[in-house]
């Protein structure tokens, strides 16, 4: 039994070494730190099967600086400190070139400490509160001011909304976005007593108290909106709630930062039919650039109805840019792709151009789309051109004279214009 054991293991390895590349040892290697398991698994599964497709398909281009690509592709769990030591593990261990990684800000902030010490790079994808700027991150998702603050004046102005209920999964990225979405709601004439703010954590499952305190808060004549930054698969419980409720999106609409078209394609979508979500980029837009992207997407991962969505377009816009600071500065090495990648410009997938700035953030169009029966969006309003990302909110009194500018003479990433002093990154 011993030898047929071995022999079965043997002929076991034989086969998995079949299908694995053979990667040459002169690789450019890109690590790939995204939740492959645990709460996180619903909406990073689908960015790492992203950078894969964009480096199968650079490699087919002749790959980068006369090399393949080889991804190095971990899974952190969503473990937060997981994130930290597979980081470590990834720039140290296998030596990777550069870091596409993260979702919530939590894993960022877990993994920020280990890139400055170890000067790694790594691209975010996904939007955020702001109120960091690091030279080892580009921060390709949304700020803030690109979809927290656009999204409120559309349901000020266009849906005459005055009550505002601030739901968020218990982390930094909502409690920070609410900070700052408080402060701004309060700039405009919005009473605190028309503002709720409610936090629960991570895979939260129970919504029908949480979701009943809404519907009061909801009932007293005011037009009232959800503003959701529920992460995770949390959201389906959720939207399920206010179904079973009886709250429509006619009633109490919600906008979301954090449910697109992935999320969606596991959920029932008729009770969510109205409700709203604002992004910088939704599967339903037109232009040859998305045709193509979805076309690609579909074939990559053999599957017909496979879905895009905004941190898959924040990915996509990330690798291009670093590929061509790569060819640019001639070197993977990390402080001359960082020089290079300021000023970088990429066509959009929703039209126009993306530009990295100064600060380490993007230049992107904002978008609210309205949740259709089939789970996709309809754009139902949309910034004129781009948007500038802000590294620190103009709203909060800690940052309001804060800015990040990583060219000379400055250089750096929390720099006070009064005092025209520098206290570090983030």
């Amino acid at each position: 039994m011993k030898i047929k054991t071995l022999v079965s293991a043997l002929a076991l390895t034989g086969a998995t070494l079949v299908a694995v590349p053979s990667w040459a040892a002169d690789t450019i290697k890109v690590g790939v730190l995204h939740s492959l398991s645990g709460t996180m698994a619903i909406s990073e599964s689908a960015l790492k099967d992203t950078v894969l497709m964009l480096i199968k398909e650079q490699n087919e281009k002749g790959g980068l600086l006369g090399k393949q690509i080889e991804p190095v592709v971990v899974d952190p769990a969503s473990n937060w400190p997981l994130f930290a030591e597979k980081a470590r593990e990834l720039i140290s261990k296998d030596k990777v070139d550069v870091i596409f990684g993260s979702w919530t800000s939590v894993s960022r902030k877990s993994v920020l400490p280990v890139l400055q010490e170890l000067n790694g790079l790594m691209f975010y994808p996904v939007q955020f509160e702001g109120e960091e700027s690091s030279k080892n991150i580009f921060y390709t998702g949304a700020a803030p001011n690109q979809q927290a603050i656009p999204a409120v004046d559309y349901l000020m102005n266009d849906l005459g909304v005055k009550r505002f209920v601030l739901a968020g999964t218990d982390y930094v990225y909502p409690r920070t976005t609410n900070k700052i979405l408080e402060a701004y709601l309060k700039s405009k004439g919005v009473p605190e007593k028309d503002i709720m703010v409610n936090y629960t954590p991570f895979g939260q499952s129970d919504w029908q108290s949480i979701v009943s305190q809404i519907k009061n808060f909801g009932s007293q004549g005011v037009k009232t909106a959800v503003v959701s930054t529920i992460n995770g698969d949390a959201n389906v419980p959720f939207y399920k709630e206010l179904a079973n409720q009886g709250i429509s999106s006619e009633d109490i609409p919600v906008v979301a930062f954090s449910v697109g078209e992935q999320e969606l394609s596991g959920l029932d979508a008729e009770p969510l039919v109205g409700h709203l979500a604002a992004w910088n980029y939704f599967q339903s837009v037109d232009t040859p650039e998305n045709e193509h992207f979805i076309e690609s997407w579909k074939t990559f991962k053999q599957d017909p109805n496979a879905v895009t969505n905004d941190p898959m377009e924040a990915t996509y816009i990330g690798f291009n840019m670093w590929v061509n600071a790569v060819e640019k500065a001639g070197t993977t090495d990390v402080d001359s792709v960082e020089k290079a990648m300021i000023g970088q410009e990429f066509p959009n997938l929703t039209g126009g151009t993306a530009v990295m700035n100064k600060n380490h953030y993007l230049s992107k169009p904002v978008l609210i789309g309205e949740i259709q029966d089939d789970g996709q969006f309809e754009t139902v309003w949309e910034t004129d051109g781009t948007v500038a990302g802000d590294s620190w909110s103009d709203y909060l009194p800690s940052s309001q004279n804060v800015i990040a500018d990583w060219t000379a003479p400055i250089h750096c990433g929390h720099y006070n214009t009064v005092t025209k002093k520098c206290s570090g990154e983030n």
